[in-house]
């Protein structure tokens, strides 16, 4: 009985912070002008994910790496010889084709009306779902921007190798605190990462010769194995160590036991102010703070797909989400 009355207490407390963050988005804001939006962008990524599971954690991705730059307005999906994704921070992303897909059947039932950065935003939230994560509901009314810059992506976008210091200032420079630090790291709980960007942990961590000692042993031998130092640098391994098609706290419980696979996710362990926050959804009552995760998440996930919206008469409602209108 206890656990239910925390459990409500939890929801109530966690969607009356989420109701004040309404910026100059809101829920329904298509509900008259394009009615079916969300029921198509949800069929299109359906189709993409029942035919590749993986596509789920690289449309999350896109969100979070478009929102970090430029704000939430779609300019991620730019193609160009100098816009984001071709920054090397984004060379790994996917899911392109399915914001696109969507787009084009928007179009056809509403056009100009749906922005992509909508689209995108969307799709994370039902990314989550179709790997058995929460839902909740998505503040639309962004527009999308008119500039694509790859040199603003490092500066802004949260990398691999940045202590936790780095990371806080980079979310509070997006008005994110701690808390949605860990808990939008928690997104790792689905999805792969490129050999290369973590096999220096490997071999000669900080010049030593020697691997990262913050590295499970017997997690490290199956990490060798899977990128050897000669190898394939855009393999692939899972984030969440047997656990990376399903959103849940098998992420924290890693990074908890030294499996973390980013050495940005693992560091979340030994920095103070990170850690028990680790500690908490990785916590031993699994089925709480697995609830406790998934509400904070979509908490965070609002906040996070406000930063630097454009709405009004700011920027475009591009036809084709891959390059601007013109």
């Amino acid at each position: 009985m206890d656990q239910v009355v925390a459990i409500i207490i939890l929801l109530v407390f966690l969607f009356a912070n989420v109701s004040m963050i309404q910026g100059s988005t809101r829920v329904g804001f298509y509900s008259e002008t394009c009615p079916k939006a969300e029921k198509i962008v949800k069929s299109t990524v359906e189709s993409y994910v029942n035919a590749n599971i993986g596509i789920a954690a690289g449309l999350l991705r896109l969100h979070f790496h478009d929102c970090f730059v430029q704000g939430c307005d779609g300019s991620v999906l730019i193609s160009g010889p100098s816009s984001e994704r071709t920054a090397i921070p984004n060379l790994g992303l996917r899911g392109f084709e399915v914001i696109e897909d969507a787009k084009g059947k928007i179009e056809a039932e509403c056009p100009g009306v749906v922005s992509c950065a909508d689209i995108l935003a969307i799709a994370a939230r039902d990314s989550v779902v179709l790997t058995k994560g929460l839902s909740w509901s998505v503040w639309t009314g962004r527009r999308d921007g008119l500039v694509s810059y790859a040199s603003e992506v490092l500066a802004n976008l949260p990398s691999p190798t940045d202590s936790v210091s780095v990371q806080k200032d980079k979310f509070a420079a997006k008005e994110l605190t701690t808390e949605d630090l860990v808990t939008l790291v928690g997104g790792h709980t689905i999805g792969q990462t490129d050999c290369q960007f973590f096999r220096y942990r490997l071999y000669n961590f900080t010049s030593t010769g020697n691997a990262d000692p913050t590295i499970n042993p017997d997690y490290l031998a199956e990490l060798q194995r899977l990128c050897p130092a000669d190898g394939d640098a855009t393999k692939r391994v899972a984030l969440d160590k047997d656990s990376q098609n399903n959103f849940d706290v098998s992420f924290f419980r890693n990074i908890r036991n030294g499996n973390g696979v980013l050495e940005s996710d693992q560091k979340l362990w030994s920095d103070p102010s990170t850690k028990s926050l680790v500690q908490m959804y990785a916590g031993a009552l699994g089925g709480l703070f697995g609830l406790r995760f998934e509400l904070s998440f979509a908490q965070a996930m609002v906040k996070m797909g406000n930063i630097g919206v454009k709405t009004g008469t700011e920027g475009e409602i591009r036809k084709i989400c891959s390059q601007f209108n013109g």
